[in-house]
């Protein structure tokens, strides 16, 4: 039977890549020359994005997003958050990376593959991802097209396609 994975996840190389070019722009751009702006990672999921004012931080907010774009990672897979304010007239930022789904994303998902009305079709959540069967290819083909249609907030791959 048919069978494929419903994942959300963002290549975490790739993101490393970019923040490293990134840092290095913003070392050499004349902007932010003496700035000592910067993008750390803070833990395995979240990065924290420094400058000395807010207009260098958005900039460098634009600056992560051109080279994560230029990496193909999806910035839906990114959440910017709300920008605060740090030591010594500092600005910092968090971003956080999306890692799986949570409960009520594969409902989301669940309720379109619904919409559709294809018979012989099940989905089953396994942890962070939704595994979903069929006996015919072409209606799983057909629910790949819908969600990667679908305005979702976040981003989806589809993995482990078994025929």
């Amino acid at each position: 039977m048919p069978s494929f994975d419903i994942v959300s996840q963002v290549n975490i190389q790739e993101v490393k890549n970019a923040v490293d070019q990134a840092n290095r722009e913003a070392r050499t751009r004349f902007d932010f020359k003496g700035t000592f702006s910067e993008i750390s990672w803070k833990d395995k999921s979240s990065l924290e994005l420094d400058a000395p004012s807010e207009d260098r931080l958005k900039a460098l907010v634009e600056l992560l997003k051109e080279k994560l774009v230029s990496r193909k990672v999806s910035l839906k897979g990114i959440k910017f958050h709300e920008i605060k304010d740090s030591a010594k007239g500092r600005v910092k930022q968090l971003a956080t990376i999306q890692s799986g789904l949570d409960q009520t994303q594969i409902k989301k998902i669940q309720e379109l593959i619904k919409t559709l009305k294809l018979k012989n079709i099940s989905y089953t959540p396994q942890g962070d991802q939704l595994r979903v069967s069929g006996k015919k290819r072409d209606d799983l083909q057909l629910i790949i097209k819908t969600l990667k249609n679908a305005d979702l907030d976040y981003p989806l791959e589809f993995t482990n396609f078994k025929d």
